[in-house]
């Protein structure tokens, strides 16, 4: 609910603060006094877009600030949402300023147009007798039926296996397409795959290969070659081992006279044993030597085997090889279990889609067995609003789609008149009529669930008499579940207020500004006769004020 309202430099509002009760407050005053201003200046509040123009005094800026107390609107979640302050009172301020720009914000946080208009919702409902195209919306007709339904709870137990559903179902689809994708695929892939298993691929096979193919093709000449080496190192008398070996013989003789020619001796020894290794290295090399042209033409087609494959997937290693073959065995095998999955994925969906339509049917039921009680209520209510011959044909039908509510269709029919056809709201009812099945639609709603404040301007336009009283009856009943507030020019209805505001002009150093103030008792039954007599107050308009407040 609204507790208070600032304006300040709004149209012909210089500044402007008034509190709000819980209950049935009136706003009454002059055609012309400025309450569509007091109307303009709220509708800022809940997101409009400002313009200029409103502002009173343009080298100032205007701001209008709201407090609402949100204890019971479950918004937490919307709050958290909106990355806003969570305050049970809580503010929201709208700036426009001279250069034109707007700011808003909640709970001193700033916030976008998009964002207060949804917060907006929340908070106040503005309507008036033109105002009444919610009616004919499908899913405000189903709001009506599930809140007379206790729907809420299975609503959002749907909603959650509706997500649940659609993500499983998704989930199926990108299987199916995958398995499509795949399919023309799988052949070149599995073709790929063996080709690269029949090459028995090893890491680091290429070099060992290569080294392997220069071997055996020059195998004479690497005979050769280690043969002279041999003979060089150990032919007698000539050889560099034997000379070698003299010489560290001389110098082990002379080592014992000075350390520098030990220092020689230990350097041939060293040099003496290296080059033994070597030989007999070589010798092993010579043994292990042979040609082999068998396996050569092995190696050689090999070579050529992993040259090619190395081209053809656009790689320069083994490696690679070996890790687009792993990846060519994952989509293989990915394809070939697909089937599998997919039949997997179809008993959960399955699954899902059952635990759906049980909700579903749960909130088909509920609806129907709530559909006679808000026709009967319906019809009532309108009888005493002066629409004895109202009649609403309301009906249920099961779709095959499941929809954001369930998998109902709904037909919401209307006549006015005894013997006349059913036909929709919009083309049944005339705005008057409109605005007074909104009435009493707003009355059933507010018993059923919390709904925000409302402010009905002027509803009961093109109403008089015993109906009016009626109206004014039924408001004040909705006040024991929610803030109402109610425009009026009818006497009646003001009488029925727990509060009543009064919006009236004044002139105040050459300029004439709009303000607001709550009245009193005695102010009332002023107002009140005023409204029943003219300017002019007569003792017997005082009596008939004095009886309607009584």
């Amino acid at each position: 609910m609204i507790t208070s309202l600032s304006i300040k430099n709004y149209a012909l509002i210089d500044s402007l603060q008034v509190n709000f009760n819980q209950g049935f407050s009136i706003i009454t005053g002059e055609t012309g006094a400025g309450k569509s201003i007091l109307l303009g200046g709220l509708s800022l509040i809940l997101g409009k877009r400002a313009d200029l123009n409103s502002i009173k005094d343009t080298s100032k800026k205007c701001i209008i600030e709201a407090v609402f107390d949100v204890t019971n609107y479950n918004l937490k979640n919307f709050f958290q949402s909106n990355d806003l302050d969570y305050e049970t009172q809580t503010i929201i301020r709208r700036e426009i300023l001279p250069s034109g720009k707007s700011r808003a914000f909640v709970n001193d946080s700033p916030v976008n147009l998009s964002s207060l208009q949804l917060l907006g919702e929340k908070l106040i409902d503005i309507h008036s007798q033109h105002e009444t195209l919610q009616l004919v919306d499908d899913s405000f007709q189903f709001e009506i039926i599930d809140a007379l339904a206790n729907n809420k709870e299975l609503l959002e137990t749907y909603a959650l296996q509706l997500k649940q559903y659609k993500a499983r179902n998704k989930e199926l689809e990108a299987l199916l397409s995958s398995k499509a994708e795949a399919l023309k695929e799988y052949d070149y892939n599995s073709f790929l795959l063996k080709e690269l298993t029949e090459a028995n691929l090893i890491e680091d096979e290429l070099v060992m290969l290569e080294e392997e193919f220069e071997t055996l093709s020059n195998v004479e000449e690497i005979k050769e070659s280690l043969l002279h080496a041999s003979q060089v190192m150990n032919e007698e008398e000539i050889g560099v081992l034997f000379l070698l070996k003299q010489l560290k013989t001389n110098f082990t003789k002379i080592s014992s006279f000075s350390s520098k020619y030990e220092s020689i001796a230990e350097r041939i020894e060293s040099s003496f044993i290296e080059l033994d290794d070597v030989f007999t290295e070589i010798d092993k090399l010579q043994d292990q030597l042979d040609a082999d042209p068998e396996r050569l033409e092995k190696v050689n087609t090999k070579l050529l085997l992993l040259n090619n494959l190395l081209k053809k997937h656009l790689v320069s290693s083994v490696s690679e090889l070996i890790e687009i073959k792993d990846n060519l065995a994952l989509k293989v095998s990915d394809t070939e279990n697909l089937d599998q999955n997919i039949l997997k994925k179809e008993e959960e969906l399955k699954t899902e889609e059952n635990l759906l339509s049980k909700h579903a049917k749960k909130l088909h039921d509920n609806r129907l067995k709530a559909i006679p009680k808000l026709t009967k209520q319906l019809e009532q209510i309108l009888s005493t609003l002066g629409m004895p011959n109202a009649r609403f044909e309301i009906s249920l039908n099961s779709s095959n789609v499941y929809l954001a509510n369930g998998k109902d269709e709904l037909s919401f029919l209307f006549t006015a008149n005894k013997g006349g056809q059913f036909n929709e709201l919009k083309k049944a009812a005339s705005g008057g009529e409109l605005s007074r099945i909104m009435l009493a639609i707003k009355s059933i709603l507010s018993k059923y669930k919390q709904l925000p404040t409302i402010m009905f301007d002027e509803i009961d336009s093109g109403v008089s008499g015993e109906i009016t009283n009626k109206m004014g009856m039924i408001m004040l009943d909705m006040s024991q579940y929610m803030q109402v507030f109610a425009i009026t020019h009818i006497p009646q209805i003001a009488a029925k207020g727990h509060t009543h505001f009064k919006v009236y002009k004044e002139d105040v150093d050459n300029f004439t500004i709009s303000n607001l103030k709550e009245l009193n008792y005695d102010e009332r039954l002023v107002e009140l006769a005023q409204m029943l007599g003219g300017t002019e107050v007569s003792s017997s308009a005082l009596a008939h004020a004095k009886q309607l407040l009584n």
